[in-house]
């Protein structure tokens, strides 16, 4: 049994993020299916500015969005025709990866998806570089054989993001909305179990009276380091 062919589905028009893989004209499936897949991904870790130290502690700072690479192949010499058809019909697709054209609904260009074989979708995200090289032509100058290099940058939602993250413990810095007739020591309370910890809020927002907190004021809640147990 032959493997399916590698396929980019494409965002659909329109507000949500949505792709259909029974519509021909937001899929783009691979001629050839690729040989290798290249991901790679990145955590920035920053050391902690301390004195008289020779490895002081790294301090997880962020992380930046995975890379996928991958060389897919088009050729449109090798068929019974005269008349070859440009290449530039299936690598023209991809081009428009890159831009707002075809997507002006959005402004933007589109989010992709990749789906092969039995894995199904595995890897979302922005064709962020494209490199195109066509090294066949016909006497006539119509390119018939090319390559092109894709680099797709992860992408998802801000929601999905935080989903998939423990944002509950205390040591983690969030933002947190007033509501009408919330005070420091309430918000501590439910953000660090113990509402004597407003102090920490006020420092950080610089807020001299924590009894006057206007409705809608955003405030910073910063992490707090767990204490380790004495002994």
């Amino acid at each position: 049994m032959a493997l399916d062919k590698l396929t980019i589905l494409v965002e659909l028009p329109g507000g949500q993020l949505q792709f259909d893989e029974k519509n021909a004209d937001c899929c783009i499936v691979a001629m050839f299916n690729p040989n290798r897949l290249s991901v790679s991904r990145s955590a920035q870790w920053q050391s902690q500015q301390t004195a008289k130290r020779d490895n002081p502690e790294l301090q997880y700072t962020g992380a930046q969005p995975g890379t996928l690479g991958i060389e897919l192949f088009f050729d449109t010499y090798d068929s019974p025709t005269l008349d070859k058809q440009s290449v530039t019909d299936y690598t023209g697709k991809l081009l428009h990866l890159t831009t707002v054209e075809t997507h002006g609904d959005k402004h933007r260009p589109p989010v992709c998806q990749l789906k092969w074989g039995s894995r199904g979708v595995f890897f979302q995200g922005v064709l962020q570089q494209l490199d195109q090289q066509y090294t066949l032509f016909m006497e006539d100058g119509t390119p018939v054989r090319a390559t092109a290099r894709c680099s797709f940058r992860q992408w998802q939602t801000n929601q999905a993001d935080i989903k998939k993250q423990n944002l509950m413990s205390a040591d983690v810095a969030k933002v947190w909305t007033v509501r009408q007739g919330q005070t420091l020591a309430a918000i501590a309370a439910q953000e660090y179990r113990d509402p004597r910890k407003w102090r920490a809020i006020a420092d950080a927002n610089n807020i001299d009276d924590p009894l006057k907190l206007a409705p809608g004021t955003t405030l910073l809640l910063p992490a707090l380091r767990p204490v380790a147990p004495a002994g």
